[in-house]
């Protein structure tokens, strides 16, 4: 399955359309996050973050960092910094307003940045996360394993994404949910309509579950696991370099 489903047309790049989605959308995504998914979102994002625990990473890059929600729970592992990267501007504009506003400014900082060029040396960090941001990824093995370069040897990324939940009756409510009530919401409050179609057409085709470890195993990550969260809606992946 392909990862190529694009927001708005055809002829622009999936790049471009999803920062120019994420631009339109970037006032309104946390509100929407959060209502939309009943708040369930932050739990998800506490249990990925659990996995770095034991390593006790010092330098973390968060990629497709957004307006900022999975790097702040990551500032509960007390690292030195924590570097955020996106391609839209209005998402990074949202969470610099957050990191004056909790004070932040010296351990967690934005950039805007393009997972498959990341601007950064070989062996920089000591874990990377990604939150719902991997489905977005133009082209995702380039991303992998450019994610994988900056790690250092033994560095940890963790991944957090939607999933296709598999088994009746969550499967039937999850389609119903996502293609005809996220939506309606995402017209009403954000006036993008079609990011919210693009949103879990994007989760459609992502290739989850095993298929997404093989490509993180063919992007050079070892070790790697799956943990389905919320009946097969959400998991979490993790590999080390």
């Amino acid at each position: 399955m392909g990862t190529n489903v694009k927001p708005y047309n055809q002829e622009d790049s999936k790049k471009e359309q999803v920062a120019s989605m994420f631009n339109n959308i970037a006032k309104t995504y946390d509100f929407l996050n959060h209502f939309l998914s009943l708040g369930i979102d932050i739990i998800w994002r506490k249990k990925a973050i659990k996995e770095l625990k034991s390593l006790n990473p010092k330098m973390i890059l968060d990629v497709a960092t957004g307006t900022g929600d999975f790097a702040f729970e990551a500032l509960s592992l007390n690292p030195d910094k924590i570097i955020g990267v996106d391609i839209s501007q209005g998402m990074l504009d949202i969470a610099q307003e957050k990191i004056i506003k909790r004070n932040e400014s010296k351990r967690f900082e934005v950039r805007l940045g393009d997972s498959e060029k990341l601007l950064f040396d070989d062996n920089t960090f000591d874990a990377a996360t990604v939150s719902f941001g991997v489905r977005n990824f133009e082209n995702l093995d380039k991303g992998l394993s450019d994610i994988n370069r900056v790690l250092k040897p033994g560095g940890k990324l963790v991944v957090l994404e939607f999933s296709n939940p598999k088994k009746f009756p969550i499967k039937q409510f999850y389609n119903f949910y996502s293609f005809q009530i996220l939506p309606l919401f995402g017209k009403l409050f954000s006036n993008d309509a079609k990011a919210y179609t693009y949103l879990p057409e994007s989760v459609k085709a992502f290739p989850d579950g095993n298929d997404f470890l093989d490509r993180m195993r063919s992007s050079g990550f070892n070790n790697t696991k799956c943990v389905v969260l919320g009946f097969g809606i959400c998991s979490i992946y993790t590999g080390t370099k």
